[in-house]
């Protein structure tokens, strides 16, 4: 009896010090310290994210529109950074001409009178679809944006030309390695964009090939997120920080956060001296393979005040000017 009083009470010592040498607060908040926003898509017609699957169309399924604005355009993107966007993140598919198209689905079907893949059609053709055409908040009754998104799907060198002094990350759709050789070849042809490509991520081929090519670009890939956040669960309660999740960004869900060893200021500090930082998104949730984000004011308020990594949101226009106190933007009205 006596050896089992001893035995547990050297437990419950244990994981006292365990839980203790783990503990956030241990660490004081950082001075002078920042939030950086990333706008996923720009400025967009947002959807629930309910049992989405990858090929769900999500543009018939959007909430009724309060703006005008549509994803990966130029007028998203600039309305994005008024709204206090530090990056804009845009998708990419290489066309039959070498160029690369800013549209995030695999075919134009849903959102386009188009058919087939993306990357199945030349920059003319892809530009001369509405991109507006598909979208729908009431089951097909209506479609407000039809005849509206005619010529709007813009070329990633057009973006980068008309916002020379931004910030975007760009996502692969695929695991083509080429595509990470066509965007290095457009930083060497326009060494003045080279800091507006501020990372790249989404295909592990396409990703880490740019990265090989680009110096200092951010990178990160699913596997190596997956790795990261499973290893530091198993291991952080050390202080050790897994080689998954160094000289990296890591990507956590809101609701996973405070669930990882030494959240949130310990955590940071471990993964900044690993030379990371943190994108927090949205709640992870079974059934939703894509991005959450942090889109509403309740999600923002779960947010620590001394956070120092990323923020990313689909709700920018909400996100920016609660989080920056910038003015809320002039956003183009319903067409």
């Amino acid at each position: 009896m006596k050896r089992r009083y001893w035995a547990m009470l050297v437990i419950v010592a244990m994981l006292s010090a365990i839980v203790l040498f783990n503990a956030g607060w241990r660490v004081p908040p950082r001075d002078g310290h920042s939030v950086q926003i990333i706008a996923h898509r720009g400025v967009h017609q947002t959807y629930p994210r309910d049992n989405l699957e990858n090929d769900t169309c999500t543009a018939e399924r959007i909430y009724p529109p309060t703006h005008g604005l549509l994803e990966n355009t130029l007028p998203s993107m600039q309305a994005a950074f008024a709204s206090g966007a530090d990056i804009v993140e845009l998708d990419v598919h290489p066309t039959t001409d070498g160029q690369f198209a800013v549209m995030h689905d695999w075919t134009v079907d849903c959102r386009t009178e188009g058919s087939g893949e993306t990357r199945r059609h030349s920059m003319a053709e892809l530009r001369a679809l509405d991109i507006g055409h598909g979208y729908t908040a009431d089951s097909g009754r209506t479609y407000p944006f039809r005849g509206a998104g005619i010529g709007l799907m813009p070329e990633l060198r057009e973006v980068l030309a008309a916002m020379q002094n931004r910030k975007f990350l760009v996502n692969f759709k695929s695991r083509e390695e080429r595509e990470g050789d066509m965007l290095a070849a457009l930083v060497s042809a326009h060494p003045e964009w080279r800091e507006a490509i501020w990372g790249a991520y989404g295909g592990d081929q396409p990703t880490n090939r740019a990265a090989v090519l680009i110096e200092d670009l951010n990178v990160w890939s699913r596997r190596g997120l997956i790795d990261c956040l499973t290893q530091y669960v198993a291991l952080g309660w050390t202080g050790i920080v897994p080689d998954a999740c160094r000289d990296t960004h890591v990507m956590i869900p809101i609701n996973i956060a405070p669930w990882l060893w030494g959240w949130p200021n310990l955590l940071q500090q471990r993964l900044a001296d690993a030379g990371s930082a943190i994108i927090l998104v949205g709640a992870y949730g079974a059934g939703d393979p894509g991005t959450a984000g942090i889109d509403d004011l309740e999600t923002l308020a779960r947010v620590p005040r001394d956070f120092h990594g990323y923020l990313w949101t689909n709700r920018v226009e909400i996100i920016g000017p609660a989080w920056k106190g910038v003015e809320t933007p002039q956003i183009p009205p319903v067409p």
